[in-house]
């Protein structure tokens, strides 16, 4: 039942080339930041990345993608990191763009062992190019299919030694369904607390879904966009 390991770099033990990929967070809030670096030390080439996004530049996701560790983005979002966009259009970097509440439901999904849905979102669009529609009460349908990773990296707030989770705020996000998705599911907490400690009717995951936990270290905690207004 206890499964804390050291770092991040024990977690990904097993993580090799080609493997997929689910990395939970929403822009720069609530990811991963201790295991992505780990994957730059790691050098793994080759993976297959679903996530909401591919952080910026010099952050998250992006690092993998400058050392060009990323082969394929199944993505919602592609604003806010430049090197994602130039890798996208010069065919560098094979891109599989999502609605975004398509992307969620497919990873919901993968975690439920549901194989397939339909869903509205993207019918008459190139969404809906060469997948199965289907009218349901006058409206029509697309059919999309669920999506399951090798590793599943997310991040919470707190969790204890059996791996149960609690998300906080935005980082609540992508993680929760991403986290039940993953043959291998790695939780980097900000803190590590002994079981028992947390309220059972305030967990987002339970252990079950997780397979190693450890004790995440010097976030970062960037802001994509700082926006404010003047003082009244």
């Amino acid at each position: 039942m206890n499964k804390v390991v050291a770092n991040a770099d024990e977690a990904l033990q097993g993580l090799v080339d080609n493997m997929t990929l689910m990395v939970g967070g929403f822009g720069l809030c609530g990811i991963p930041e201790n295991s992505i670096n780990a994957l730059v030390r790691k050098g793994v080439k080759g993976l297959t990345c679903i996530s909401n996004n591919a952080g910026v530049d010099d952050f998250g996701l992006g690092l993998l993608l400058q050392t060009k560790q990323i082969r394929k983005m199944i993505s919602s979002y592609v604003g806010e990191n430049a090197e994602f966009e130039r890798q996208m259009l010069s065919g560098e970097l094979d891109v599989e763009l999502i609605p975004q509440g398509t992307l969620a439901e497919r990873c919901r999904a993968g975690g439920a062992g549901i194989p397939a849905f339909f869903t509205p979102a993207g019918y008459g669009t190139e969404v809906a190019a060469g997948k199965e529609t289907r009218e349901y009460d006058g409206k029509m349908y697309v059919l999309e299919r669920w999506l399951r990773a090798d590793f599943a990296l997310v991040k919470a707030w707190k969790g204890d030694r059996f791996g149960n989770l609690v998300y906080k705020r935005t980082a609540r996000n992508f993680n929760p369904m991403m986290a039940m998705a993953g043959k291998i599911t790695v939780a980097e907490v900000e803190h590590l607390v002994e079981p028992g400690e947390l309220d059972p009717d305030e967990i987002h995951t339970p252990g079950i879904f997780v397979q190693r936990i450890f004790q995440g270290v010097d976030y970062e905690k960037r802001i994509e966009q700082r926006t404010v207004r003047p003082k009244a």
